[in-house]
């Protein structure tokens, strides 16, 4: 038998939902971080509260932001009522509500922009692109959360905006994986570069199903999900003070 380490786990509350294709990618990411520093078959202390992706979609597409952010804090409300330590949310566009959940929270809210801004300074970096939805690619309080970190951001122009937010809603969130949608993300990629971004920001949960390193080489990616998760994993283990 494994040995027990529950009590020795802070609970990672994750709000998930937005898509469930993301949900998935944090809940094994846990689990796999807390096994490879334990090892047998240890795995993460868990709750996830799924939301309903409709009523998101819905608040996104209206531009309700402040229904928007109670629908979010009464569910990551429910995480704290149901024992979690901290809470992080595994989407980037919903960030936008970001202070209503803090409000909402005694327990802490990692906010995925700060790890990956931290792995971005730690490259000695201080300009990248950032993909993701037309809110996060626009949003002031994606780019604003950036500059708090003294990291400056540029996005597509509005034709390939576009184009970048109806992959992940048309097809990323639904699982759909093409090759025509790679091709159309590397080039934005590669226009970035040309604009003077030094590395790239997946700055959508489900982007790491469509775009590697591997595609892009010498352009540096930052996968917003990969570096919360990490974060999420050393918070877990007690490596970073909640």
């Amino acid at each position: 038998m494994d040995a027990a380490h529950d009590d020795t786990l802070a609970t990672v509350g994750i709000l998930g939902g937005m898509s469930s294709e993301s949900t998935v990618q944090y809940y094994r990411g846990i689990d796999a971080g807390i096994n490879e520093e334990w090892g047998g078959h240890a795995a993460g202390q868990v709750l996830i509260r799924s939301v309903n992706f409709a009523d998101i979609e819905g608040f996104i597409a209206d531009e309700r932001w402040d229904a928007a952010g109670d629908y979010l804090a009464a569910a990551a409300g429910d995480l704290e009522a149901g024992g979690a330590d901290f809470v992080v949310m595994a989407t980037n566009t919903m960030h936008r509500v970001a202070p209503a959940i803090e409000n909402a929270l005694s327990v802490p809210f990692v906010h995925i922009v700060d790890p990956t801004a931290e792995a971005i300074a730690d490259a000695g970096l201080d300009t990248v692109g950032v993909l993701g939805t037309r809110p996060v690619m626009e949003g002031e309080f994606y780019a604003g959360r950036f500059a708090d970190h003294g990291i400056d951001v540029v996005v597509p122009g509005a034709d390939r905006r576009q184009q970048v937010h109806d992959i992940i809603f048309d097809e990323l969130t639904r699982g759909v994986v093409t090759d025509e949608s790679r091709d159309a993300y590397v080039a934005a990629i590669d226009e970035l570069a040309e604009a003077g971004a030094e590395g790239i920001v997946l700055g959508c949960t489900e982007i790491e199903m469509l775009v590697a390193q591997e595609d892009v080489p010498d352009t540096p990616l930052f996968d917003t999900t990969e570096l919360h998760v990490a974060d999420a994993v050393d918070r877990s283990l007690g490596a970073v003070a909640s």
